[in-house]
């Protein structure tokens, strides 16, 4: 047997399983583990060497890190790539949304023109309270209770359960 042919089997049968451990810590999957090693097995013998390797461990372990940033990277890659690649299996038509806009327009219709105005103010404009009651030239008091009420009442015609929410307002 040639001199790299038995450090492989010496490596394999006296470090084969520390290798497997270092490389499941950092990939985290004992099957990706095992073609970790493997590959940099393959990938560090494939060649007869002439030469005796010194620490073929080492070379070994180099090579498994090279080996897991790669698969990182490319992972990584396609992950950027694949929404472009695959189409969904299902297309949203947006009657859904649709459906939504036009049940909250009539709810919105439903509110006193005070609370349409407070409730449209603070969350489609994202104004602060005292804004709004400047901009409606009521105090901020009036433009809270204006809010919880509007909430209120559109949770009710909304069928929405009024929740976390609803203490937002101060």
């Amino acid at each position: 047997m040639a001199g790299w042919e038995q450090a492989l089997a010496d490596l394999v049968n006296a470090r084969g399983a520390a290798l497997k451990r270092y490389a499941y810590l950092l990939c985290g999957n004992d099957s990706d583990a095992e073609d970790l090693v493997q590959d940099a097995l393959v990938r560090a013998f494939t060649r007869p060497r002439h030469d005796k390797v010194a620490n073929s461990e080492q070379y070994v372990r180099k090579a498994v890190v090279n080996l897991y940033l790669d698969r990182v990277r490319r992972r990584d890659v396609w992950r950027r790539v694949m929404p472009f690649a695959l189409a969904p299996d299902r297309v949203e038509d947006g009657s859904r949304a649709a459906d939504a806009r036009h049940d909250l327009r009539a709810a919105l219709l439903e509110l006193t023109p005070q609370q349409r105005a407070c409730v449209v103010l603070y969350y489609h404009v994202d104004l602060p309270i005292p804004e709004i009651a400047a901009q409606l030239g009521c105090g901020a008091g009036t433009v809270k209770r204006h809010l919880h009420d509007g909430r209120r009442r559109l949770a009710g015609l909304l069928h929405d359960d009024i929740g976390e929410d609803d203490r937002a307002v101060r």
